[in-house]
């Protein structure tokens, strides 16, 4: 891990414009000293989303300057949900969720941060370790005096729940006390003296900056980011097609590489900066690529490939470039399963055959009119004379080839390509 002493931890997260807003003290504080600082990740999941990349940044950064960072899993506060500028109640989860969730957090993290092998090694906490054994009693006294309803009310993350149609439960009003407890927990522990999050968080986070102040007259500091939107104005990581997860299971190398090369020209560097490691005259050089050959898209390719090779690594960016120079170039299909193809190739018209029909073979000719890619065997056996039929992106070199069930990748897929885009999957089935 490199080690970063040419700028302030601030002055690289202004930079970045990952700094929104913090407490009174903190910018000399980072300056002089290393801290420990934390962020919380919510288990409703057993994957997080390209949605929690910018928290993870922040701490990637922290460890970088030489501070110590905190990873807390949510796996008691989790139980009950933030209530944070959410329009309703979360679904609740049971323990055995949470912890199958965090296992996955755990593993995602590790892609980031060195948990060993540093001298400032990150931590994964989790705060069902002292959440679920409180006693209530104890815990109102000790901890819920410190809080006037008054002060919780005057949250605006409370505030615009009671304003709405769905109200919000105790449950939900509880969780500022648990989260400042938590924050409290870290301080006596791990000597933790700093929680960053979102700027949705700020009235939690300087609920926990108060409370250390009250029970052990110390001294704590809130640090927030800015919630990420896109030129539009639409929150970040939000697509049509749904979620982008850092799991490969769920998000493939392959998609998750395409959300990133889709960026726009007004959005990509601001993702350079808040996404990679980048230096500021690499992105500066990326920069004047946008303003003076924008069609060749290098920031947003260079994007793509900083963010796949952390979150999948080389084996998963090699896969996520192998995926692209199939579907956009003339690249083979050599290296690529089944199942990436499957992926790679969701959206396009597909039909089935039989797998005794390919056994016993077939001409291209009768494969391709089967599968509906021209109207006449005339028109196919035109289209393969002027060299624009494609098996398994191989051009089609005689009207009379042949394919057998061997050709099929897998024993499960053909791939037909007309001319440069138009793709064709045909499945092969056994039965």
């Amino acid at each position: 891990m490199e080690v970063k002493t040419t700028e302030s931890l601030v002055d690289e997260l202004r930079w970045r414009g990952l700094l929104y807003d913090m407490t009174e003290g903190a910018e000399e504080v980072l300056a002089k000293e290393k801290i420990t600082g934390y962020i919380g990740f919510d288990p409703t999941a057993d994957s997080l989303h390209i949605g929690s990349l910018v928290p993870i940044m922040v701490l990637v950064h922290l460890q970088r300057h030489g501070h110590t960072p905190i990873a807390l899993a949510g796996g008691g506060t989790g139980m009950i949900g933030d209530p944070s500028f959410k329009a309703k109640e979360r679904q609740l989860l049971s323990e055995a969720q949470i912890d199958h969730n965090i296992a996955g957090i755990k593993r995602q993290l590790s892609h980031f941060l060195h948990f060993e092998g540093v001298e400032n090694p990150a931590l994964l906490v989790n705060n069902a370790d002292w959440l679920l054994s409180l006693n209530l009693v104890e815990f109102l006294r000790e901890t819920g005096k410190h809080f006037t309803v008054n002060y919780m009310m005057a949250k605006d993350s409370v505030k615009t729940r009671l304003e709405g149609e769905e109200g919000l439960s105790f449950t939900e009003f509880s969780y500022m006390l648990l989260q400042a407890y938590d924050f409290l927990r870290l301080y006596q522990e791990y000597g933790c003296t700093f929680q960053m999050g979102g700027s949705d968080q700020w009235g939690n986070i300087t609920a926990g900056v108060m409370l250390i102040r009250k029970v052990l007259d110390g001294r704590a500091f809130a640090m927030t980011v800015p919630l990420i939107t896109t030129s539009t104005g639409v929150k970040f990581g939000k697509t049509e097609a749904g979620t982008v997860w850092l799991d490969p299971e769920r998000t493939s190398p392959f998609r998750f590489y395409q959300y990133w090369i889709n960026t726009t020209d007004e959005d990509v560097v601001r993702y350079l900066k808040y996404f990679t490691l980048l230096d500021r005259d690499e992105i500066a050089a990326l920069e004047h690529a946008v303003e003076t050959e924008p069609h060749r898209r290098a920031a947003q390719t260079r994007l793509a490939e900083e963010v796949t090779r952390m979150v999948h690594g080389e084996e998963g960016l090699h896969k996520a470039r192998m995926a692209t120079e199939v579907l956009f170039g003339d690249r083979d299909l050599e290296g690529l399963s089944a199942s990436d193809l499957l992926d790679i190739f969701s959206e396009v018209p597909s039909c089935d055959i039989p797998a005794d029909t390919l056994r016993a073979g077939i001409s291209v000719v009768d494969l391709a009119l089967h599968c509906g890619l021209d109207r006449s065997k005339k028109q196919i056996r035109n289209l393969i004379d002027s060299g624009g039929l494609y098996v398994n992106n191989r051009r089609v070199e005689s009207v009379d080839q042949a394919l057998a069930l061997d050709d099929a990748i897998e024993g499960r897929l053909l791939v037909l390509r007309k001319g440069k885009k138009q793709f064709y999957l045909v499945q092969v089935q056994a039965r």
